[in-house]
C-alpha cells in the first residue's frame, strides 16, 4: 500500500498519545453531536454512533463526556447548532486536500481556513474539483502481529470487504461503507482487535511526493489544518516513498 497510509498510521499512533486531549475531545463531541442528531441517540439502533463511541473510548474519553455530547445532539441538552462544510484544495506538489468541518460559526471558519491556506502557500480550489478523487470507504487496521494474513483474509472477505492489504506493521481493510460495520462485527466474532476504523475519504489515486521537503510542507500543512477547532478532518491523496518517510521518522 502507499507511503500515504503509512503516515496516517504514524499519524493514529502520535494521536493516542497526544497531550491535547481536551481539543481531541472537543472534535469527537462534535462529530458525536452530529450523528445522535441524525440518527438517534441510542447505539443498538444508531450503526454510526456504536462504532464512533468505540473510536471515542479507544482514545480514552471519560463516558460523562460522550453522554453529554449525545444528548446535546437529540436535544436533552442545549447545544450550538453545527454546520458541516468541506473545503477543498491543493498542497505543495499538487497534492489534494479535503478538509471536513463543523462550526457553530461559518463565518469565522471560513476565515480561519483561507488563512492557514494562504500562510502555508496552498491554494483553494472550487467545490468538488478534488473531493472527486476520494471515495467514502470503512477503512480498518489490524496488527499483523496478532493474526496471520490468510485467515484475516478469510473473515473480512466473507464479511463483505473490498479489499486487504499489508501497511508496513498493519494490515489495512477496506469495505463498501454499507459492509464497514458487518465487518467489524465479524473481527469481533472472531475475537481480532482492531487498531484503528472509521468511515473515510480514501483517494482513488495519488500523488507521489519524493522530495522531503515537499513532504514535510504537506504535513506541517495538514497539522496546522487539524489544530484548527473547527476542522475534524483532513485527507490528502499524498503518496510518501518509503526512503523519504523514513528520512522523515528519524528526525
Amino acid at each position: 500500500m502507499s507511503g500515504h497510509s503509512k503516515w496516517k498510521t504514524i499519524q493514529h499512533k502520535k494521536g493516542a498519545a497526544d497531550a491535547k486531549r481536551g481539543k481531541i475531545f472537543s472534535k469527537m463531541a462534535k462529530e458525536l453531536m452530529v450523528v445522535a442528531k441524525a440518527g438517534g441517540g441510542n447505539p443498538d439502533t444508531n450503526t454510526a454512533l456504536r462504532n464512533l463511541i468505540v473510536r471515542c473510548k479507544a482514545s480514552s474519553m471519560p463516558n460523562e463526556n460522550i453522554d453529554r455530547a449525545i444528548k446535546k445532539g437529540t436535544g436533552e441538552l442545549a447545544a450550538d447548532v453545527m454546520e458541516d462544510i468541506t473545503y477543498e484544495g491543493f498542497a505543495a506538489g499538487g497534492v489534494g486536500v479535503v478538509v471536513k468541518v463543523l462550526t457553530d460559526n461559518k463565518n469565522r471558519a471560513a476565515a480561519e481556513l483561507r488563512h492557514i491556506f494562504s500562510k502555508n502557500g496552498s491554494s483553494l480550489a472550487a467545490p468538488g474539483s478534488v473531493s472527486r478523487g476520494f471515495k467514502r470507504r470503512g477503512q480498518i487496521f489490524v496488527d499483523a502481529k496478532v493474526i496471520e494474513e490468510d485467515k484475516l483474509m478469510d473473515i473480512v472477505l466473507n464479511a463483505g470487504a473490498d479489499d486487504m492489504s499489508l501497511d508496513g506493521e498493519q494490515f489495512e481493510i477496506l469495505t463498501d461503507p454499507n459492509a464497514f460495520q458487518g465487518v467489524l462485527d465479524a473481527l469481533e466474532k472472531a475475537g481480532v482487535k482492531t487498531e484503528d476504523s472509521a468511515i473515510r475519504l480514501v483517494p482513488e489515486t495519488y500523488v507521489s511526493i519524493t522530495d522531503k521537503t515537499v513532504a514535510k510542507a504537506v504535513m506541517k500543512f495538514v497539522e496546522t489544518l487539524e489544530d484548527n477547532d473547527d476542522v475534524q478532518d483532513v485527507y490528502t491523496n499524498m503518496d510518501l516513498d518509503d526512503s523519504v518517510l523514513a528520512l522523515i521518522s528519524a528526525d
